[in-house]
């Protein structure tokens, strides 16, 4: 299954793949030059195709659970002081999306949008430390039973040049539910209160909409 948001261009890509296999089969008679073309132009349809794929996930949904927003890396852990929403501190777990990664942002929690807003700005790579403040990145925050006020931003990075989303406030969101997309794009960084215990661990791998990134402490000692 792939991406509503990868539609026009999956359907554009594929209609100049099979008008250049056509056209090179028929009118370039160097064998070896053809065959080249031709495999390229199916590798370029393989690669959009990978890159906009959207597997069906049904995450077991829980108040008690932060969980990765989106399929990646995670390349920073680590408290920051959080100045667009919070004005305070906060731990802020990063998480890299390659070219090969599901680019599916994914609701890290239930709860209702208390604020989403775009910013436009710069392309810097994503891991540059910059990124978060000076690229172009969507911020939502959503209000939780437990977690109180989460906040996570996609973040476009040096390929990207489209950030879609989808939460609007007031709304509801269900944990795991599509939350957007990111374009050929990169980061996204959750920003969570201090009290929180962080399941996992820098550069460890983790599955959008499966993979916890947060419990409360006050619930891990309780269980211990």
């Amino acid at each position: 299954m792939f991406h509503k948001e990868g539609q026009t261009i999956i359907l554009t890509t594929f209609f100049l793949v099979g008008a250049c296999i056509l056209i090179t089969q028929f009118y370039l008679d160097i064998p070896w030059l053809r065959m080249t073309i031709q495999f390229l132009a199916i590798a370029i349809l393989i690669l959009t195709l990978q890159f906009f794929r959207n597997p069906q996930r049904i995450p077991i949904k829980s108040f008690d659970e932060i969980l990765a927003p989106v399929d990646g890396k995670v390349v920073v852990i680590e408290e920051v002081l959080e100045t667009e929403y919070f004005n305070d501190t906060r731990t802020q777990v990063s998480i890299f999306m390659s070219p090969i990664n599901v680019h599916v942002t994914r609701y890290p929690i239930s709860g209702k949008v208390r604020y989403s807003k775009y910013h436009p700005g710069k392309y810097l790579v994503a891991w540059h430390p910059k990124s978060s403040l000076e690229n172009e990145r969507t911020t939502v925050v959503i209000n939780t039973p437990k977690f109180g006020d989460i906040l996570y931003r996609q973040i476009a990075g040096a390929a990207a040049r489209r950030i879609v989303n989808y939460a609007e406030e007031g709304e509801n969101v269900q944990q795991g539910d599509d939350a957007g997309f990111i374009k050929f794009g990169s980061r996204v960084d959750l920003l969570l209160p201090l009290n929180v215990a962080i399941a996992v661990k820098l550069n460890q791998k983790v599955v959008g909409a499966k993979t916890c990134i947060a419990t409360l402490i006050k619930d891990r000692d309780h269980d211990a």
